[in-house]
């Protein structure tokens, strides 16, 4: 599988000397931090279950839970992140976003507008697997009214196949999306939600061009006048995905380290599962787009371990 991830297959790989690298690094007082982070963020996902699997062998204790107990704060949810396999991840982050008392939208939003089809299945069956649970069961009971119908749309993983682009389908659903938003007292969101949801990829990025012509307005305009809250939230997710899932998650890290305050939890979310996907589109859509590299912002607004895990997750400035 070609990636434009960061982080990729290690070599030569030792699993074992790995393992017990990091267990020399977390044992008796006090703990080598530099040796861990370096080790995690240098191996992909796959070697880093090898060597959790070596130092389980090896030392007959839990690698994910050593690390629990010897780290703490952001760096702790930052290894541990590292440790979990990709669709294990995103349904983990899904699980947290939808229990207890309240519900993180913006997990479900980022998470359900940016994945393939494929990736979703993934998630779904993953997710049945760990909790016992059916995901569609869970996110329905959490959220309602349109956005919950587009969550459930994008959960079905039915989007169509990106083979060839039919001009006169193409012209229908522009001018289907003109009359439901733009030229309709009130929006008939539905039919944002089905042509959203189900067209191909390249099918709706015609459709956005042809919007533009017939409507004088760009789609995310529309959207934006037309719906609030957070099924406009997703919406612009999906739109802005169909154009360039790395522009999308360049914009986010962006968010999350803009003025005041980090969101780290977006922050990790994002530099993890992009991590050995397309992080390095991401880097060239952020300069393109911030006039600052992603290192810099990361540079600027982190410190300690978290800072160093996450610059070499970043693997360079741009």
């Amino acid at each position: 599988q070609y990636t434009r991830g960061t982080v990729t297959a290690f070599a030569p790989f030792d699993a074992r000397a790995d393992a017990e690298s990091l267990r020399k690094a977390m044992k008796g007082m006090g703990t080598d931090e530099e040796t861990v982070l370096t080790i995690l963020t240098t191996r992909n996902n796959a070697q880093r279950q090898e060597i959790a699997s070596a130092f389980k062998t090896l030392f007959g204790r839990d690698l994910v839970d050593d690390l629990k107990s010897e780290l703490t704060g952001k760096f702790e949810t930052l290894m541990v992140s590292l440790m979990r396999p990709a669709y294990i991840f995103d349904a983990h982050a899904l699980k947290h976003a939808i229990k207890g008392a309240g519900t993180n939208e913006k997990v479900l939003t980022e998470i359900l507008a940016s994945r393939t089809p494929a990736e979703v299945q993934n998630i779904k069956q993953v997710y049945q697997q760990e909790y016992e649970a059916s995901l569609e069961d869970k996110i329905t009971g959490e959220t309602s009214g349109h956005f919950q119908r587009l969550l459930v749309v994008l959960l079905q993983a039915n989007r169509d196949p990106d083979v060839g682009v039919d001009e006169a389908l193409v012209e229908q659903d522009a001018q289907v999306l003109f009359r439901a938003g733009e030229l309709k007292w009130g929006t008939d969101e539905e039919k944002f939600i089905t042509i959203l949801g189900t067209r191909s990829v390249s099918h709706l990025r015609r459709v956005f061009d042809k919007y533009m012509t017939i409507s004088g307005f760009q789609i995310e305009e529309t959207i934006d006048r037309e719906t609030s809250g957070d099924l406009e939230k997703l919406l612009l997710a999906v739109v802005k995905c169909v154009r360039s899932v790395p522009a999308y998650f360049a914009e986010t890290l962006y968010h999350s380290m803009k003025g005041a305050g980090t969101d780290d939890d977006t922050l990790i979310r994002v530099m993890v599962s992009r991590s050995e996907v397309d992080l390095l589109d991401i880097r060239q859509e952020f300069r393109k787009n911030f006039a600052k590299s992603l290192y810099q912002m990361i540079q600027k607004d982190t410190s300690g371990d978290y800072r160093k895990a996450l610059l070499l997750l970043c693997g360079g400035d741009d």
